[in-house]
This record gives C-alpha cells, structure tokens and sequence, in this order.
C-alpha cells in the first residue's frame, strides 16, 4: 500500500521538481559560478577571474549609489506602507460604510502589472499633460505647474517610491484584514466594557494579536525594498533617472550585463544582492521575534 502511495507522490512531484530544477536552481548554481568569472555573455570563452569581480565592486561607486537607493527604499517604504496599511485594514473592520468597495479599491493596483502601473504613473507625472501637474494648477500652487516629477534628480526616487507605496498598501491591507478577522470579537467587547478608545483597542488588542502577520509584512517589504527592478526600469525609461537618481542595484546589475556584456561582474552582484537579502531576512526575524499570542 504504501509502496503505491510513494509511487503516486513521486510521479506528481517529478514534472514540477524537474522544471524547478531546470529553471531555476541550476541558472542559480550557474550565477554563483559565473561571479568569480569573466564572461561576455555571449563568448564561448569563460575566464576564471577569482575574486577580482568582488573586489572591483568594493571599489565601484556606481554600485555603492545604486545600493544606498535601495537603503533608503529599505527605511522608508517598511513604516510608510505598513503603517498606511494597518490604519486602514483597522478602519475597513470597523463596521465602515462601504467598506467592501474601498478593500476591493485599495486592493486593485495590487492585480496590475508592474509595467502597466509605470507607464500609468509616468504619465501621471508627466510635466505638460500630466494629471498631477495639472491638479496643482488648478490648485493654484505656483511654481510646480510644469514641473518635471521624474526628469528631476532632486524628485524622481521619491516619485518612484510613492508609486510603490501606492500600489503595495492594499496588499498588506488585505492582509491585515485577514488577520484581523481572526481575532475574537469577545477581546474588543472586553475592552469597549473596560472603556478603552478605539486608539488604545488598536495598540493594546490589535497589533499584539496581530503581530506575526506584522512581522510577516516586514519581512516582504523589506525584500520588495532590495528589489524594485521593474518599477524603476520602467519609469527611468532604463536609464535609472537623471544622473542615475533612481537607480537600484538591480537595474545597476541588469545594464551592467545587457548594455555593458560583463556578465561575471553583473553575476557577482547579483550574488552580493542575495547575501544581503539573506542577511537582512535573518536580521529581520530576529528583531522582530516576540512572544506569540495564543487565541
């Protein structure tokens, strides 16, 4: 019987493992390989280069730039979009009118492609027909009524940024209203007895209960955060902004390969890029464990 049972597991498995394999850990297996070389790309001829491509991006400042983006991507986006998140996921469970329709509104750029949400915003801040521009003139605001959003070097991260906390709070807000709506009505009833406000339920009650979905949310915010590929090609037109104003490590690493054809060094990155993700989930987890709730 249980001969058959393994036999039928390993059929089903075998497909999906094989294409995961293929796919997927051997091209990782390969980038690690192709770090310590030097390669085109497209040559046939692949240089052992040992650790010259690591120290060459010790050195490189472009890649230090590109980094310190992703930084400043990693302090920002975490507290803005989470906390964005929770209000409302606290707002929309609270008996709001309409709260059905403003979870699926909120919820809604989260099914859009990365692509289609770009191209949308970069038109949105477009410096002549661009919505925003044009609210600020109807305003009355002087001074930013042609303003140039993402040809600016001082504005267009920021204007990626928002963008992304845009699209990503009704992600996290449906999460949150998920694990809120585990939570047992008789906490709340006990603290509405005890005269407690709505602000003091939400710390005391809510966010302890709710704190290993929280930590779950760092935890993809927080990797959203090194990554930022597509938002930032897209916007930036693949140039990274002016001066290279938006540039992340990824974007950094793919023009390194396709226009530059130094694969080993953009592999190199690449392997430095998933060392510091690994490091930051650990760290993550770590400073984020706390004693769970049972309920």
């Amino acid at each position: 019987m249980n001969r058959g049972k393994n036999g039928l597991i390993v059929s089903f498995l075998a497909l999906p493992l094989g294409l995961y394999s293929v796919f997927v850990l051997f091209p990782y297996c390969a980038a690690m390989l192709f770090a310590f070389t030097r390669w085109s790309g497209l040559s046939s001829v692949i240089r052992f280069n040992g650790l010259n491509n690591f120290i060459k991006l010790y050195n490189d400042e472009k890649f230090w730039h590109a980094l310190s983006h992703n930084a400043i991507a990693l302090v920002i986006l975490p507290p803005i979009t989470l906390g964005l998140a929770l209000f409302f996921a606290f707002l929309f469970t609270q008996g709001t009118r309409f709260a059905r329709f403003f979870r699926i509104a909120f919820f809604f750029p989260q099914v859009l492609s990365v692509v289609i949400v770009a191209v949308v915003w970069s038109f949105i801040y477009h410096p002549t027909v661009g919505l925003l521009n044009a609210s600020i003139q109807a305003i009355g605001i002087k001074g930013l009524t042609s303003f140039p959003w993402l040809g600016d070097s001082r504005t267009v991260f920021g204007a990626v940024l928002g963008v992304v906390i845009w699209q990503s709070v009704g992600f996290y807000m449906v999460l949150f209203v998920a694990g809120m709506g585990s939570i047992p009505a008789d906490y709340y009833e006990a603290a509405r007895i005890d005269g407690a406000s709505p602000w003091v339920m939400f710390w005391s009650v809510t966010v302890p209960l709710l704190w290993d979905t929280i930590r779950t949310a760092i935890i993809f915010i927080a990797i959203a955060a090194m990554d930022l590929f597509g938002i930032v090609l897209v916007m930036t037109n693949g140039t990274g902004g002016p001066s290279r104003a938006a540039d992340v490590v990824p974007t950094y690493l793919f023009s390194t390969a396709f226009s530059d054809g130094n694969f080993g060094y953009a592999s190199a990155m690449g392997l430095v890029l998933l060392v510091l993700v690994l490091v930051l989930s650990i760290v993550s987890l770590r400073f984020t464990a706390r004693e769970s709730f049972e309920y």
